[in-house]
């Protein structure tokens, strides 16, 4: 599969067809959450629902730190390609490396000794702890291979090949849910065997990239090889993947504080909770990967020194991205309550009465996150991560601290923590907006 110049071709066919193997890829991983949901709720229950629910918050927090140093990685290699830097692609896979490696160690050891710690702090219930804890001894073990497939996925990535990290993701999405079912629904191995299954998945996906990448791509197999780590490089990938990182943890620390808040309200709001976020990311995330897409784009055309061209990618990717976001609001609006029956028992009303209320109060304000991630990525690939934190901190600064406010006051209750979450996208795009104005990028 050969790399695509990114600088070159009609703005919105570049992008889009460049975004569509990305998109598909986004979908079928969201088919796996939304099949692994179906699995256990109905295979184990509605508790080992709201318990892999929120391991699900935890591991997508470890495992935000490093895609996004993942994604600041791939921004350097995108502005070397950009401007045909070919020593300098190198000498940043290798100090990319040395930097996702290291971090993925840490994270991988600190979570396994802190797994109880991480379980209180959580505010799991105890109806659920030893479940929870269950699925956590296993899918800890993950997080390496987390990182080897998002490293090499950002390096293909960054050199304008999008199909083949989907390949692999499609054959890892496959094996996730074969494994699903034969281990949780024939084999009855509860939480442990979701978490099997997801493990032995993402090495699969992790090893074929490595594997892909060193025997398709010379100039990766030659920086790996002779491995040489330059302090420039390094300082360079830790200027864009340090700041990157810390937006996507932000994010997704602040993301997990709601989860511990809504785990206080007990296991049919957990459960509820659980099984709308898998829907909804289902419906809105495509616009995610989309702006990751424009973020490659965006960064390409830097390092080339297009201006112009930047400017004509902005207004293509927030008209494409506000229309699809519209479209999603209105799918979510009309098949909530069926949705939400998918991984629910007909017995379980209070589950799906309040999935649909929080799709209700959530779901028509799509376009607020969608236009935020495009303003993650276009700050990220411009040279300025450190506004990508600042839009990051207010949306999940408002958003927390609404859902705790309002969550306590009688006439609101868990409603509270439904309605923090639009009124922070909201707040975080006007900013971004008149950042935007303010360069005169517009």
């Amino acid at each position: 599969m050969k790399q695509k110049d990114l600088t070159k071709g009609p703005v919105f066919r570049t992008m889009f067809f460049y975004a569509l193997p990305m998109i598909c890829g986004n979908i079928l991983q969201q088919g796996y959450n939304i099949a692994d949901t179906w699995v256990v709720g109905n295979f184990i229950g509605t508790g080992a629902l709201g318990a892999v629910g929120s391991a699900f918050a935890l591991m997508t927090f470890l495992t935000s730190v490093l895609l996004g140093l993942c994604m600041g990685s791939g921004v350097v290699f995108s502005r070397c390609f950009g401007r045909k830097d070919e020593k300098g692609l190198e000498r940043g896979i290798c100090a990319s490396f040395v930097l996702i490696a290291a971090v993925s160690f840490v994270l991988t050891a600190g979570s396994l000794l802190l797994t109880d710690c991480l379980i209180a702090w959580m505010k799991i219930p105890d109806a659920v702890t030893d479940m929870t804890k269950d699925y956590l001894a296993l899918i800890f073990w993950g997080i390496p291979a987390v990182a080897l497939y998002n490293f090499f996925a950002a390096y293909l990535k960054a050199i304008g090949n999008s199909v083949m990290p989907l390949v692999f993701l499609g054959i890892s999405t496959v094996l996730n849910i074969s494994l699903d079912f034969f281990l949780v629904a024939y084999l009855r191995q509860g939480t442990f065997g979701a978490a099997a299954a997801t493990v032995a998945a993402q090495y699969a996906s992790g090893i074929g990239m490595g594997v892909y990448v060193l025997m398709k791509r010379p100039e990766a197999a030659r920086a790996l090889l002779h491995f040489q780590v330059n302090r420039a490089s390094l300082r360079e990938i830790a200027d864009y993947s340090v700041l990157t990182c810390m937006q996507q943890s932000v994010m997704n620390l602040g993301i997990l504080m709601v989860q511990g808040l809504v785990n206080s309200f007990g296991t049919d709001i957990m459960a509820a909770f659980a099984a709308a976020v898998k829907i909804e990311a289902f419906t809105y995330m495509p616009a995610q990967e989309y702006a990751n897409a424009f973020s490659t784009f965006t960064a390409q055309n830097a390092g080339a020194g297009d201006s112009g061209r930047m400017r004509e990618g902005v207004r293509c990717a927030f008209v494409t991205s506000v229309t699809y976001c519209m479209a999603a609001s209105v799918f979510i609006w009309f098949l909530a309550e069926r949705l939400m029956r998918l991984f629910v028992s007909d017995r379980a009303e209070v589950i799906v009465k309040e999935g649909v209320r929080y799709l209700h109060i959530v779901g028509p304000f799509y376009c607020g996150i969608g236009c935020l991630f495009l303003f993650y990525g276009l700050y990220r690939a411009a040279g300025r991560p450190g506004m990508s934190v600042v839009l990051t901190a207010v949306s999940l600064g408002t958003r927390v601290g609404l859902a705790y406010a309002l969550s306590g006051l009688t006439f609101a209750g868990v409603c509270g923590i439904w309605w923090s979450i639009p009124i922070g996208w909201g707040l975080a795009d006007v900013i971004g907006a008149v950042y935007y104005r303010k360069l005169g990028m517009g």
